[in-house]
């Protein structure tokens, strides 16, 4: 399983996301590390195997994100590419 976090130096939202995406992987116990990505990307984003956890088209680009990936998209991404994985 791939897990980037992507994001630009600068914007507010990083600390909290990359908490969340932190205590999802920790919640299920899963051996992954993340690659971060600082550079211009809509910030901050977490891609699973190259799917952005919050859907829609892939956008390129420095901003902030206003879709701000969520604890529950980021497990439900996480748990879709481990059952995957496993099969």
């Amino acid at each position: 399983m791939k897990v980037e976090f992507r994001f630009f130096a600068g914007c507010p939202n990083v600390p909290r996301t990359r908490g969340v995406l932190t205590r999802a992987i920790a919640t299920l116990g899963l051996p992954v590390s993340v690659e971060e990505l600082d550079g211009d990307h809509p910030s901050p984003s977490i891609l699973v195997n190259g799917v952005d956890v919050m859907g829609g088209e892939p956008v390129s680009g420095r901003a902030c994100r206003l879709d701000v990936p969520t604890e529950e998209r980021v497990l439900e991404a996480l748990r879709r590419a481990a059952g995957s994985a496993s099969r």
